[in-house]
């Protein structure tokens, strides 16, 4: 992982630990890993897929 990638995961569980719960964190990082792998299995490049990942997160996040 770049060091992009790891600041961007690290915001993202930060934003689900915040406007989620915080239990939830693990779990969802684990979520995002996963459907980073399925567009990878769809010929998906890794950066494209993570960038993709995240901000679809982003959308699904409710308001801080």
């Amino acid at each position: 992982m770049s060091d992009a990638e790891i600041e961007s995961l690290l915001s993202a569980a930060r934003d689900v630990a915040h406007r989620v719960e915080r239990k939830v964190t693990p779990l969802a990082a684990f979520l995002l890993g996963m459907a980073v792998e399925r567009r990878m299995a769809a010929d998906t490049s890794r950066a494209e897929a993570f960038e993709v990942v995240i901000a679809e997160l982003e959308v699904l996040l409710p308001e801080s």
